[in-house]
């Protein structure tokens, strides 16, 4: 397994895992279990774990795809951007939940300031993680683009079909 593969298969833990994280961190506030709090701030922690070797895979990724027809730049760009700053988000995330972790110890404000702080921070990393992702996904799935192309000796764009 290259850095391109392992990019490609761990991209997805980030994204999915923090939205299971606000999932769980919500049941913990209807349910009013600190226990169940804290099982979210273990979920982002590991979640911003994994999106570090995303990170650090991502460059190696580019250059695996960079020469490949109907690769183009500026999406390539546009995902590294987003990338740049998802790292950060997440990283916050991570910390701040692990700080949340450690108050826990002893309930307080100040721990129960954390798991707010952290489910608010969530919700921001699962958007600019899953930004991150399609903007990834433009990269090499053309049928997710925004943009639409019309294919030579094509008279149709965008895939639509007259049914004869």
């Amino acid at each position: 397994m290259n850095a391109t593969h392992l990019h490609l298969v761990l991209n997805h833990f980030p994204i999915v895992g923090t939205l299971v994280g606000i999932g769980v961190i919500f049941y913990g506030y209807i349910r009013q279990s600190d226990e169940t709090k804290r099982a979210a701030l273990w979920i982002w922690v590991l979640m911003a774990a994994i999106a570090v070797p995303v990170f650090l895979t991502g460059e190696p990724a580019e250059e695996s795809v960079e020469e490949l027809a109907g690769v183009s730049e500026a999406m390539i760009h546009s995902h590294e951007e987003a990338a740049e700053l998802a790292i950060w988000v997440m990283g916050v995330l991570g910390v701040v939940s692990l700080l949340g972790l450690l108050a826990s110890r002893r309930p307080s404000g100040v721990s129960k300031s954390l798991f707010l702080v952290s489910a608010l921070l969530s919700v921001i990393a699962f958007g600019v993680m899953a930004r991150t992702g399609y903007l990834g996904g433009q990269i090499r799935h053309s049928e997710i683009r925004t943009t639409v192309s019309v294919q030579p000796g094509s008279s149709e764009a965008g895939g639509e079909h007259d049914d004869d």
